[in-house]
């Protein structure tokens, strides 16, 4: 029952890291076999009402690490020390309303992977850059400038698909 209340949840999750369906259904699997095994670890909260929220923050963390160590095992992260965070542009987004979960999830998908995995564990998930710095085994100070990165070509792509949207129209 929980494996099949959750799956679409924990799926979704995955997605945001991995870009291909089957290795992200087999990260779903490895993660509830990480959740069932772990499940005396998980701490209800006091309130009743608060359990579900609590349940999928719970099983939402285990996942994305799921799919991080998945990605951090095929791939070494370059450490960019050398660049100062003071040579990035600062990004300012405005409210995205015009666009809806599929655009948005083009637009993650479209960001080189570590921009991406970067973007989602700091914006999406509320991972620190201290965690994701001990996470991926890189600097804090490289996950800046990869989520600066990140945040700067997504507004790129989106500025890019909103003049698309508007030269069609």
């Amino acid at each position: 029952m929980v494996y099949k209340s959750f799956y679409g949840y924990i799926i979704g999750v995955i997605l945001r890291y991995v870009n291909n369906r089957d290795d992200a259904e087999e990260l779903v699997n490895d993660s509830f076999i990480k959740i069932f095994k772990s499940i005396a670890q998980f701490s209800f909260p006091k309130e009743d009402d608060q359990l579900q929220k609590a349940f999928k923050g719970w099983i939402a963390r285990i996942s994305s690490r799921t799919a991080i160590d998945f990605l951090r095992a095929r791939k070494e992260f370059t450490s960019i020390d050398d660049i100062a965070e003071g040579d990035q542009p600062v990004t300012h987004l405005n409210a995205i309303t015009q666009l809806n979960v599929r655009d948005i999830m083009s637009l993650l998908n479209a960001l080189p992977e570590t921009q991406r995995l970067i973007f989602n564990m700091y914006e999406i998930e509320g991972f620190s850059h201290d965690e994701i710095s001990r996470a991926l085994s890189i600097s804090e100070s490289s996950s800046r400038v990869y989520l600066t990165r990140a945040k700067t070509r997504l507004r790129d792509l989106y500025v890019k698909n909103l003049s698309h949207v508007y030269a069609t129209n």
